[in-house]
């Protein structure tokens, strides 16, 4: 293998790469969010995942050939643990009260309820 090959491959290995089911398509597909808006798919999960593999060195490939940079990896971002959610005070009031009655604070019950999606 060449030394160029690998480093594409060592490059792409650091992008987030998911595959999950679809009902709506009755397929697998696979996703790498960082680098592609499209995706592969198909009706064997490891396949699929090579093929996302394949796809994503590709894209490495393509951009270093244009000459342009690699956007960074979400692996290796940093993250504060803050962000800001912007609600209608109606959805805010349902989920103060879902909290409460829960007997939690709003904050950790917003968390359980995004660790579901």
């Amino acid at each position: 293998m060449s030394m160029i090959r690998k480093q594409i491959k060592e490059q792409a290995a650091r992008y987030a790469k998911f595959v999950e089911w679809s009902d709506e398509d009755g397929c697998f597909i696979g996703r790498c969010p960082e680098l592609m808006l499209g995706g592969v798919h198909g009706s064997d999960e490891a396949k699929v995942y090579a093929e996302l593999c394949e796809a994503v060195e590709e894209m490495v490939e393509s951009i270093h050939v244009d000459g342009q940079e690699l956007p960074h990896p979400l692996g290796k971002k940093e993250f504060s643990g803050k962000f800001v959610l912007r609600v209608e005070p109606a959805i805010h009031r349902r989920l103060a009260a879902k909290a409460l009655a829960a007997g939690e604070s709003l904050n950790s019950y917003c968390v359980k309820m995004l660790v579901k999606v």
